[in-house]
């Protein structure tokens, strides 16, 4: 079958994993918090964004390799951290880590994720990424360091962006507890859904697997809280100088919306800054990162990551446009899982490179590095 025939787009792959997924999962993973506002702020965001048509560049296929902190990638985009990603397509986290390194692009496992660093450290090859929630005890966040290290990942993600649990009413509204139990309404809703239930029968219950050796991760929590509250912190500059100086690796702090923040974090020794609002999962009134990429990309040097809102590749290239040097897609992915288990992963690799080319052909780019230069301003 044709993958692209049927499935030419993100939003192709979205539908089918909608029917394929169980509502309270669905509503998980495809929310936002409050009146999910800044969802549609990150929609409206892109679409204002503009880039040049060209003619008579003549015959060329673009350039779509990078490099990111010293590091050389095949595609300018890659996996986000997503929690509970088990919960989302049962093992998703190993399909994800395979998928990104066959293509050549990062994969972000996070530390509330369904398996360890590892379980991924025979699947995701030389392209891993780490991101922590900041432990409070000082000898288990070394643990946690320790043992990433250890598998093969080599970038450090702080997440900054979730001082406190956010709310996400409509993830509470659809049932989904923590840790996962299936209670009857939701066990009614997986029937529904037989290739995922299938799937967690044979993987069991998802659980935050990390977590379970240093914290009780049986404790009932409400829905948009889960183990890592009951050790984590909120990070201040005192503790990201205490996570640089315990990681020799590559250090990236992500869900920065203010160019205010980028000097200092500059000075406290991070490698590359992440644009993020968290999809508009954490905060209703949070700036669009289209609408702030440009003003903290003035305000430094450093390399500029970017997520939250992208649903392909045609937005891809307006944050690239806008300043950013790589851009981080999440939902999507899962998607893709959803759709057609571990090959739609692939697949929707594939809808981005190629929707990617197809644009660049019609602004006339033949590298990453030409499309600003099509920005209409």
């Amino acid at each position: 079958m044709d993958l692209h025939s049927r499935y030419p787009a993100i939003a192709d792959l979205k539908a089918r994993a909608r029917v394929r997924i169980p509502h309270f999962v669905w509503e998980y993973l495809d929310s936002a918090t409050g009146d999910e506002a800044t969802l549609a702020r990150n929609r409206a965001a892109l679409d204002a964004v503009l880039l040049r048509p060209s003619i008579l560049h003549g015959e060329f296929v673009p350039d779509l390799t990078t490099t990111l902190m010293s590091r050389p990638y095949a595609l300018p985009f890659g996996i986000a951290p997503v929690g509970m990603s088990g919960l989302i397509w049962p093992d998703a986290e190993r399909m994800l880590a395979r998928t990104a390194a066959m293509a050549g692009i990062p994969y972000t496992l996070s530390t509330v994720a369904t398996q360890t660093p590892e379980t991924l450290a025979p699947h995701i090859g030389d392209q891993g990424w780490f991101q922590i929630y900041p432990p409070r005890d000082p000898e288990i966040r070394a643990n946690m360091l320790a043992r990433a290290k250890a598998a093969g990942f080599h970038t450090l993600v702080l997440t900054v962006d979730v001082p406190v649990a956010s709310r996400r009413e409509r993830q509470t509204r659809g049932g989904l507890t923590n840790p996962p139990r299936l209670t009857p309404r939701l066990a009614a809703q997986a029937t529904r859904c037989p290739a995922w239930l299938a799937g967690i029968r044979r993987t069991g219950m998802p659980r935050m697997r990390l977590l379970d050796d240093y914290t009780d991760t049986t404790k009932a929590l409400p829905s948009t809280q889960h183990a890592g509250y009951l050790l984590r912190t909120s990070p201040d500059w005192e503790y990201l100088k205490a996570l640089r100086d315990g990681w020799d690796g590559a250090l990236v702090v992500k869900g920065v919306l203010d160019p205010d923040d980028c000097a200092p974090l500059a000075q406290a020794g991070v490698d590359a800054i992440w644009v993020s609002n968290h999809a508009g999962r954490q905060f209703a009134a949070a700036p669009a990162t289209a609408s702030v990429l440009h003003a903290i990309r003035a305000s430094t040097d450093l390399p500029l990551i970017c997520d939250s809102g992208v649903t392909g590749g045609l937005d891809i290239l307006r944050l690239l446009a806008l300043g950013a040097d790589f851009v981080m897609l999440g939902r999507t992915f899962h998607y893709g899982l959803g759709a057609l288990g571990e090959p739609g992963a692939a697949h929707a690799v594939d809808i981005l490179r190629q929707d990617m080319i197809a644009n660049m052909g019609q602004i006339g780019t033949r590298r990453l590095s030409d499309v600003a230069s099509r920005l209409i301003k």
